[in-house]
């Protein structure tokens, strides 16, 4: 089994070999690219070093799977190069989310729709990933009418750009080489371009992702994203109206039951999900669940993630793991180590 990872010695593209690693996904051969400029240099793998390719290198060598995650641009040029040598593409870019012709995949809600001809799949942005998780299994209960959904989100989703400017304001050196305004000790109610309509591009991306995923065009959705001086996890406040009344013990019941959801929620305690205590955890994290007595059929709730594992590198993984479980693809006989 030929796993490239592109994007190799990015954020997101060491964390994808991390979990791979941790999950003991079957890769008998690593094949990690990277630009043109990275070209020879080194990756750690399962205590090996391995060799960064390029594009071309790694198209010649026709990896079964290729994970993604080194932007919309390139995606674009490559993703449908490798998938033309019979590689399965699994991107983490924005490039092919809303593209009718690919699916948009969040394996505890939509898995099922993969088949063999899917050579291209598409991985949700980070926010829509973890709140469609928390919503999913409502949804199938009460039915979603509306989502008001306002996100506080870490500088790692900008990448390590991000993170060194948070990094470099807090020594005291100014820094805005991601962000037109210093992070530390701020709020930016500005993640990615604005739009015509007032809104963020990653404020439309949860709006138009969730549909996607979940199924349902009649599920109205409006997003404020925020970016906040936190270096992993990202937090959302959901309000959630429903089509069907609901009691809080079945829906306490549903989520804590539900595969991929951890219920932290225990305010008298003061035990709540934060960014804080989920850094490295796959799992999606749900707390302060309240009923909106503003209207009927509404609920309140917390959700917290780690966007470089769930957001990201996870759900990409976890999309692999289901094709080899499904013989969507045909995994080579081995054995795990």
């Amino acid at each position: 089994m030929r796993i490239a990872v592109v994007g190799a010695t990015g954020l997101v593209g060491r964390t994808i070999m991390q979990v791979l690693e941790e999950r003991n996904f079957p890769v008998d051969e690593l094949i990690p690219v990277a630009s043109e400029r990275s070209k020879g240099k080194e990756v750690k793998f399962k205590g090996r070093s391995y060799k960064v390719h390029t594009m071309e290198e790694a198209i010649t060598l026709r990896p079964d799977i290729a994970l993604f995650s080194a932007g919309g641009s390139t995606s674009l040029e490559w993703a449908p190069k490798f998938a033309e040598v019979g590689t399965t593409v699994i991107d983490n870019s924005s490039a092919w989310r809303m593209d009718k012709t690919k699916k948009l995949i969040v394996p505890e809600v939509n898995a099922p729709v993969l088949t063999a001809n899917d050579k291209i799949i598409a991985n949700p942005n980070c926010s829509t990933i973890q709140m469609v998780v928390a919503l999913n299994p409502l949804h199938k209960k009460y039915g979603i009418k509306r989502i008001v959904v306002s996100t506080y989100q870490s500088v790692s989703g900008t990448g390590q750009k991000g993170v060194a400017q948070l990094m470099n304001e807090r020594s005291g050196k100014k820094d805005n080489t991601a962000y037109p305004h210093s992070i530390d000790m701020n709020v930016l109610p500005h993640i990615d371009v604005f739009l015509d309509n007032g809104y963020t591009k990653e404020e439309m991306k949860m709006v138009n992702e969730t549909k996607k995923i979940m199924g349902d065009d009649n599920i109205r959705v409006t997003a404020t994203t925020v970016r906040v001086p936190v270096t992993g996890g990202h937090s959302e406040s959901v309000n959630i109206e429903f089509e069907k009344d609901f009691s809080l013990d079945e829906v306490f019941n549903i989520l804590s039951n539900e595969k991929g959801i951890i219920l932290v929620d225990d305010p008298k305690n003061n035990k709540y999900p934060m960014p804080k205590d989920i850094e490295g955890k796959d799992e999606v994290f749900v707390g302060r669940i309240r009923r909106d007595e503003s209207q009927p059929n509404s609920l309140n709730m917390w959700v917290v993630a780690d966007n470089l594992r769930k957001g990201a590198a996870t759900n990409a993984v976890q999309i692999a793991e289901y094709l080899l479980e499904h013989n969507i693809i045909k995994q080579p006989k081995f054995s795990k180590v």
